[in-house]
């Protein structure tokens, strides 16, 4: 049976660039980690090995450093954009250019050259430019939240395998996995304020997770969502993955000792996981469900 090339795409993965900039005796540092992907005309070098349309991974290693230097990075996503309109705009085969980008914050220490890497959570893009329009996708990893109290979890449904006893006061922490999707898709409409767009969202999230009282790790997702897409008219859909990092009351009985919700046991797993897209009115999700390759 003959068979047919189908989606495919190329590049070069996680190009490690830090740029320092010089102002004065104060740096500022901006540490990446990018990954190209590339598709278009591309089917000949798959059925006959023909090299005639494809740009050599290693030249796109290449672009992203020497961009890091002729654009500077004022942000991830407006770096990723830079790369992505050159690739597709420079080389007629390349129809789409696929830029995933995570970024690593550092903190000034003492001076102005000295930094301390943050260890909070690691941002991330990912920009998708085929000629035409704009698709830029947003988030963060590894942010690990939690409330002390303000947190209950009773009234679910209970069959012959329920052991889990209802909790009216107990410890609710996850670590936050979230993307969203801004609504610039076209060079026409206004670009957001790229870092100021990441920063008052993060907070929007934050305050969301610590001021809702919550019956479930469900209520707040929604609500992290919610207030997200309620103050931040640049953004159209949120998706957020959140393992629940369960906290159980250690039995302290046998040592004579009464636990007042005071000493637990963190467990690593097995854990809930919790996810969901929240949408602004009319708009459909984009979003994939899956996110671990986004």
């Amino acid at each position: 049976m003959p068979t047919i090339l189908g989606q495919n795409q190329y590049g070069k993965a996680e190009n490690r660039v830090v740029k320092i900039t010089r102002d004065g005796a104060t740096h500022h540092i901006k540490d990446l980690n990018v990954s190209v992907s590339l598709s278009g005309d591309m089917d000949e070098v798959h059925y006959s090995g023909s090299n005639a349309n494809v740009l050599p991974t290693d030249t796109t290693k290449n672009t992203v450093y020497a961009f890091a230097k002729e654009h500077g990075i004022e942000s991830a996503e407006q770096f990723g954009i830079h790369l992505a309109r050159h690739f597709v705009t420079s080389q007629e085969p390349i129809r789409t250019a696929r830029i995933r980008i995570e970024e690593y914050a550092w903190e000034r220490t003492v001076g102005g050259h000295s930094f301390v890497r943050k260890g909070q959570e690691t941002r991330l893009t990912q920009i998708t430019y085929d000629g035409r329009s704009w698709e830029v996708v947003s988030g963060l990893k590894d942010l690990t939240v939690l409330n002390s109290t303000d947190s209950e979890f009773w009234g679910y449904v209970k069959d012959k395998y329920t052991t889990l006893p209802e909790a009216y006061d107990r410890i609710l922490a996850t670590e936050v996995s979230g993307r969203w999707r801004f609504n610039w898709s076209d060079d026409a409409q206004e670009m957001p304020d790229w870092e100021q767009s990441y920063e008052q969202t993060r907070q929007h999230m934050l305050r969301a997770f610590a001021e809702t009282y919550s019956l479930s790790l469900q209520q707040t997702l929604y609500q992290m969502g919610s207030r997200i897409i309620d103050n931040r008219d640049e953004i159209d859909e949120v998706r957020f993955s959140l393992p629940n990092k369960h906290h159980f009351l250690v039995d302290l009985a046998p040592f004579g000792l009464k636990n007042d919700n005071e000493v637990y046991y963190a467990a690593d797993r097995p854990y809930g996981l919790i996810e969901a897209t929240v949408l602004r009115d009319g708009v459909e999700p984009r979003i994939p469900a899956d996110l671990t390759n986004l």
